[in-house]
């Protein structure tokens, strides 16, 4: 095989229209995926835009060579079939289990939706994949804002408490959960050479962590209180 036969090769690809088509759309994959991963690197996740756009863009790319490879309907159906799994193994592997909670569930779950978007765009189904991006992009936006708005899920939250010592500080936040039944989870304690630094998450509602936090800073029995920030258990 010498450089001209190579060229000839790819002429007639091009000339085709195929290549074209197919990278059209990539493209749009790429686009539709990043989209969704921007979403989820402004938040912070670990599955972020780089991710997503790789996942869209591998299962378009997919699809698209099961097009292009398979001899016969049966074989293009059966190798775009093989994207499921392998996507299904890589959101088992964002799915976490660390200080007591099941996190990554929402990441596992976009990963998975992503790569469908990716497969309806490999397989030229523009519409339905610009449909499904937004419903994406929606419910991961507004469902989350209204999940925190109406406290309809629950919060496992970090603050940070200053006392002089830490029975001192541990006492006086477990003073102020029994009103609500709750207990201090997690805790991590520091010696700053002033006074102690007290870690520690409390599980409950967006409604009941404000109401926690405005209590824990009236206490006279505590320094300062930080709302370090909430554990992600999505």
């Amino acid at each position: 095989m010498n450089w001209k036969h190579i060229t000839d090769l790819l002429h007639g690809e091009m000339a085709s229209g195929i290549v074209g088509n197919s990278l059209v759309r990539l493209v749009l994959a790429a686009i539709l995926g990043g989209v969704i991963g921007l979403e989820r690197e402004l938040k912070h996740k670990p599955a972020g835009l780089r991710t997503n756009i790789f996942i869209c863009f591998g299962a378009a790319l997919f699809t698209v060579l099961s097009r292009g490879l398979a001899e016969t309907p049966s074989d293009y159906t059966r190798i775009a079939a093989q994207i499921i799994p392998g996507i299904g193994f890589i959101g088992a592997g964002s799915i976490l289990h660390m200080r007591g909670l099941t996190t990554g569930l929402t990441t596992a779950a976009t990963l998975f939706v992503v790569a469908s978007v990716g497969m309806a765009t490999g397989g030229g189904l523009f519409l339905t994949a610009f449909f499904a991006t937004v419903v994406i992009v929606v419910a991961l936006i507004a469902l989350g804002h209204l999940e925190q708005t109406f406290s309809l899920k629950l919060l496992m939250m970090t603050y940070e408490a200053t006392g002089s010592s830490v029975e001192q500080v541990s006492q006086e936040v477990n003073r102020i959960l029994e009103r609500a039944h709750r207990m201090m989870l997690n805790v991590l304690s520091g010696y700053t050479g002033e006074h102690w630094r007290v870690q520690f998450d409390v599980e409950g509602t967006h409604r009941e962590q404000q109401r926690l936090l405005q209590q824990l800073k009236g206490s006279r029995g505590l320094g300062s209180v930080v709302q370090v920030g909430p554990v992600d258990r999505e």
